[in-house]
């Protein structure tokens, strides 16, 4: 895979020096005596991923990628919802939905319903710009259309993301913040309190040279190209020009994580509290690019209370 033979070429963060605590102490774990003895999983760890089959497919439109699945959890409801994003550079000739199976498996197991998203990619016809954000957007709207059928809290959502998949919840998470006259505007765009991200790429004008080499993609593909009406093609596709957009973010990185290492999610949390966002970003131990989406990695043991610290209810301020 071209973009697995360019990271050898990105170093990992100089000593992997995160190992063993959280950046930014907030996230409430402790990982004092964390101690991950597994070795870090390698791309074919990754494609061996599996788990449970979907409860549904439900489609949001008429493309083949246009697709969702949900994993139902067993009892009444309503059931907290994670709304899944996979990885693969924006590219369908990657994997991820399957993969991603693994961790929603897990998840379902514990209550939680998730809502694993497949949409086009940059090599699919319709993918790229417009359309692939336009299908996050469908994706992330049939949740509320549905959740009288599937029992689903919709006072309760995470958007989590991987590596392409985390640029697309960030960017989500400020849809709000679209101009007008963007083709993506939503009318009336929801509110996300938690948006968690592993291995984000989220940052398409900074790092537009990591998504190159890491991919072998050039972020035009995401952008589309400038017009007279369009000058400024970040506006309306960067998740780092949509801040503030008023939910707290989580960046979670393995240590030894090549593809996006630590740094990248510490300056794009940096960009997120100067813009006025709350931000944390946490580093898995002796982890990989990969074992930040597997469920049956020592990492998860650490990926899991941020999920449901992020599920949890908001209290309520009592009557004054």
């Amino acid at each position: 895979m071209r973009w697995l033979v360019r990271i050898t070429a990105i170093a990992v963060l100089a000593g992997a020096v995160y190992v063993g605590f959280i950046v930014a102490a907030n996230v409430g774990i402790d990982v004092a005596d964390f101690s991950a003895h597994a070795a870090p999983m390698s791309l074919d760890d990754y494609m061996a991923l599996d788990g449970p089959a979907p409860s549904e497919h439900i489609a949001y439109g008429s493309a083949p990628s246009q697709f969702v699945e949900l994993f139902e959890p067993k009892g009444q409801g309503p059931f907290p919802v994670v709304f899944l994003v996979h990885g693969g550079c924006w590219q369908a000739s990657l994997a991820g939905i399957k993969q991603m199976h693994n961790m929603a498996g897990a998840l379902a197991a514990r209550g939680i319903a998730v809502w694993n998203v497949e949409y086009r990619r940059i090599d699919e016809p319709g993918g790229g710009y417009p359309g692939t954000y336009e299908d996050i957007n469908a994706a992330f709207d049939l949740i509320a259309a549905k959740a009288n059928t599937y029992r689903l809290d919709t006072s309760r959502i995470v958007a989590m993301g991987h590596s392409a998949g985390g640029h697309l919840v960030q960017w989500l998470a400020g849809r709000a913040r679209l101009p007008k006259s963007s083709p993506l505007a939503d009318g009336a765009p929801v509110h996300l309190g938690a948006v968690i991200s592993l291995g984000n790429l989220a940052d398409l004008s900074g790092q537009k040279e990591r998504i190159r080499n890491v991919c072998d993609v050039d972020v035009k593909s995401l952008t589309g190209s400038p017009s007279a009406v369009r000058p400024d093609v970040f506006r309306d596709t960067n998740a780092a020009a949509l801040m503030p957009n008023g939910s707290h973010m989580i960046l979670i990185n393995g240590a030894l994580d090549r593809i996006s290492p630590p740094s990248v999610a510490e300056n794009y949390a940096a960009l997120a509290r100067r813009a006025g966002d709350s931000a944390e970003t946490l580093v898995l131990p002796d982890a990989s690019h990969f074992d930040e989406v597997s469920a049956t990695s020592p990492a998860w043991k650490l990926i899991l209370p941020v999920i449901e610290k992020g599920l949890a209810p908001k209290p309520i301020n009592p009557a004054r």
